[in-house]
């Protein structure tokens, strides 16, 4: 079958049931978003591609052997996980779980899985994903015995959170094992407006960066995966996209009623994403990032920085957002137990504020003002920016604004490209 499309009433030669011929319409009308019900004050509520899904009685995986690709975050709006729904639900055959980094249930931390093993709630097969890719990766979905691979894992709009790789991953594996690939949708946390921060250059791919997206894309994991299966995979995957209703483009994460679960365990709230796509950034520096603490990634500090940092910060008039001298004591990873000085970042008008422009922002000053800044000894700025671009620019003394324009050539191309895969408009 086409990807996204019903143009047949076959699939591999075999007659359809009547259910998968409704589902094939399922998908096709998911190239566009429905109407939805209206929420308390006249706003349509928002609907996640699974309460869709599940809402249309589970057309679109009739009579297929399922296995899903998720995380804590896979939960419906009273916070019971998919699998748990689907599991306990006759009409769909769920066999198996493929749980990415941190894990299904999310008991490891940043660089670890849960590796193999029966999920005692369900007794369904978890297969770990994590590291794996292409080969490999087919030959995990191959043994797990599943005809197609559902994708529902909550992002949080940055191209170096590996969950968008893990999906990338994902698609091409199936498309190499034979087996056909959908994606559930969910919103984008900190909106989709706009692509912003310098684009990956290909020889700097890894698993925080596969292809030449921006660091912040503004795109939902259902619109990424149709601009993987076209723009970037060799040869595209069978692919449905089950879409939200009623979910805006300018829509922060607060405006979807939905429950917010940590995707992984630094990511406690919508406000850490809201500011993760630039400070990540300083995960290649030898400041912290403010992992160990309570508000990772908006409290960033080093031992020997003093209020000069969060001054020169302030003096900027960066949009949308305030410095505040910061003192913290990160209990793990870099500093750990050690009361350093920095900045907390404070948002005030997320409309306004510019993640990215405002962590290169924060790089340039902290070089400015701390005689003991460094970059990581591999680089790793490199990859997360996604090219040496930014650690030059900063090294031969480029201020912030300087910075953020020598990338604009390549953002815009990104943006051309992105708008054919834009469905929420």
């Amino acid at each position: 079958m086409r990807p996204d499309a019903s143009g047949s009433a076959r699939r591999g030669g075999t007659p359809l049931s009547r259910r998968a011929v409704l589902a094939a319409g399922t998908a096709a009308a998911a190239l566009a978003p429905v109407p939805a019900s209206a929420a308390p004050g006249g706003r349509a509520k928002l609907r996640t591609g699974f309460e869709r899904l599940e809402g249309d009685g589970y057309a679109l995986l009739d009579g297929e052997r399922v296995g899903v690709v998720t995380n804590p975050t896979g939960v419906t709006r009273d916070v019971r996980h998919i699998v748990d729904v689907m599991h306990t639900d006759a009409r769909v055959n769920v066999i198996a779980v493929f749980g990415p980094e941190h894990g299904f249930r999310g008991t490891a931390q940043a660089g670890g899985s849960e590796g193999r093993y029966d999920d005692p709630a369900t007794g369904l097969p978890v297969f770990d994903t994590y590291q794996k890719s292409g080969q490999p990766l087919a030959d995990v979905f191959t043994a797990s015995g599943v005809d197609t691979v559902v994708f529902d894992i909550q992002d949080v709009g940055a191209r170096f959170y590996t969950y968008i790789w893990t999906l990338y991953d994902c698609m091409e594996a199936a498309q190499l094992a034979g087996k056909r690939f959908v994606v559930l949708d969910r919103p984008n946390p900190v909106t989709g407006r706009d692509a912003l921060g310098p684009v990956l250059h290909k020889e700097f791919a890894t698993f925080v960066g596969r292809q030449p997206v921006s660091q912040a894309h503004g795109m939902t994991v259902a619109e990424l995966a149709r601009l993987f299966n076209k723009e970037f995979l060799t040869t595209p995957v069978k692919l449905d996209t089950v879409l939200m209703s009623g979910w805006k483009r300018s829509d922060f994460y607060d405006a979807s009623g939905l429950p917010w679960v940590p995707p992984s365990p630094n990511m406690p709230t919508p406000d850490t994403a809201l500011v993760y796509s630039g400070s990540c950034l300083f995960e290649g520096t030898n400041l912290s990032e403010g992992r160990g603490t309570t508000r990772p990634f908006e409290l960033l500090g080093a031992e020997g920085v003093d209020g000069r940092w969060a001054a020169a910060a302030e003096r900027l008039g960066l949009p949308g957002v305030h410095f505040r001298e910061a003192y913290f004591a990160p209990t793990f990873s870099k500093f750990q137990g050690k009361t350093i000085g920095g900045v907390q970042i404070h948002v005030h008008d997320r409309a306004a504020f510019d993640p990215v422009r405002t962590g290169i922002a924060l790089l340039v000053t902290a070089k400015q003002v701390w005689s003991g800044f460094a970059w990581r000894s591999d680089n790793w700025i490199d990859k997360l920016t996604g090219s040496t671009l930014v650690r030059t620019k900063i090294d031969a003394g480029a201020t912030a604004d300087e910075v953020v324009a020598a990338w604009q050539d390549e953002l815009q191309a990104f943006r051309q490209m992105r708008k054919e895969y834009l469905v929420y408009k």
